[in-house]
C-alpha cells in the first residue's frame, strides 16, 4: 500500500515540475521575441525624416535616398511643364514624414513628351473666352495680335508663328497666339438684305451683323396676329452704308402681302 502511495507521490511530482520547466521555456520565448528579436528585426525605436525630392532626377534618387537608408519605386507617371523630363512629380511619404529605415518611397516621374490634346474653336469668339477655353484644354494663351475690323473676335489661331485650324493636336502647354479685330476696322460698311427673312432669322442677322433693331412697324392694312411675321422693308436698306452699333428699323407683313396701291387723290 505504501508502495503505490509513494508512486502516486512522484508522478504528481513530476508532472509538476514538468508543466513548470514548459512555462518557464514558453515565458522565456515570449520575452526573447517581443524585447530581444523583433525590436532588432522592425529596427524598433529608429525613425528617419523623408527628404524631399520633387525635381530630382530618377538617377538621383538612389543617392539621395541612401544616408537615409531608405528605397524607392516608381508607381506612375504625368506631366508637368514646370519640371525637367524623368524627375519626381509628387512622392509618398511625403517630404518631412517620420518612418522607419529601409521604407520604400513611392514616386511619380515627369513624362519626357507632353500628351497631346485637340486645339478648341475659337473662331468668332472674344479674347477673355479664348484664354478661359484653352486654359481648360490645359494650353496657353500667347500674344494678341490686332488687326483692323469692327468687331473684336478672334479672327485667327496661331503656333509657333504659323496658322492652325481647330482640331489641331499639339503638345499639353503649347502656347497659342491669337488674332483679334480692333474694333476699329472701316467706319462704314454695307448691310446686308433682310427684305423677305422670317422675323426672328432677321434679328439673328443683325446681331451677327453688330446691330441692332430700331423700331418695328406693321404694314398698312397688314395683320400678324397669330402668323410668322416676315420683314417687307428695312431701313437702312441693304447696300446702304452702317456703322457698328447703328439700328436698322424693319416694316413687318404676313408672307405673301402685296402693299395696296395708293390712290390719286385729284383722280378718285
Amino acid at each position: 500500500m505504501e508502495l503505490k502511495k509513494f508512486f502516486r507521490d512522484n508522478s504528481v511530482k513530476t508532472l509538476l515540475r514538468h508543466l513548470g520547466i514548459v512555462a518557464g521555456i514558453l515565458f522565456l520565448s515570449t520575452v526573447f521575441y517581443f524585447y530581444i528579436y523583433l525590436p532588432n528585426v522592425t529596427n524598433h525605436g529608429e525613425t528617419v525624416r523623408v527628404p524631399l525630392l520633387r525635381g530630382k532626377n530618377i538617377g538621383e534618387l538612389e543617392k539621395e535616398l541612401k544616408p537615409y537608408h531608405l528605397r524607392f519605386t516608381v508607381n506612375d507617371s504625368s506631366y508637368s511643364d514646370s519640371l525637367p523630363p524623368l524627375s519626381v512629380i509628387r512622392q509618398f511619404p511625403f517630404a518631412g514624414s517620420v518612418v522607419k529605415p529601409n521604407r520604400i518611397i513611392y514616386v511619380s516621374l515627369n513624362r519626357v513628351a507632353p500628351p497631346t490634346v485637340p486645339v478648341p474653336d475659337l473662331i468668332d469668339g472674344s479674347v477673355i473666352n479664348a484664354q478661359a477655353v484653352l486654359k481648360s484644354n490645359e494650353l496657353k494663351l500667347g500674344h494678341v495680335l490686332y488687326i483692323p475690323d469692327p468687331f473684336r473676335l478672334v479672327k485667327e489661331l496661331r503656333y509657333q508663328h504659323k496658322p492652325i485650324t481647330a482640331g489641331t493636336r499639339l503638345p499639353k502647354g503649347s502656347v497659342i497666339d491669337v488674332i483679334v479685330g480692333d474694333g476699329h476696322g472701316p467706319a462704314d460698311y454695307v448691310v446686308g438684305n433682310l427684305v423677305g427673312d422670317e422675323y426672328r432669322m432677321a434679328l439673328k442677322k443683325l446681331q451677327a451683323w453688330n446691330l441692332h433693331l430700331g423700331q418695328v412697324e406693321i404694314m398698312e392694312g397688314a395683320d400678324t396676329t397669330g402668323m410668322a411675321a416676315f420683314v417687307f422693308k428695312q431701313h437702312p436698306a441693304a447696300g446702304d452704308s452702317v456703322r457698328v452699333g447703328d439700328p436698322v428699323t424693319l416694316w413687318l407683313a404676313p408672307k405673301g402681302y402685296k402693299e395696296p396701291e395708293k390712290k390719286d387723290e385729284e383722280n378718285p
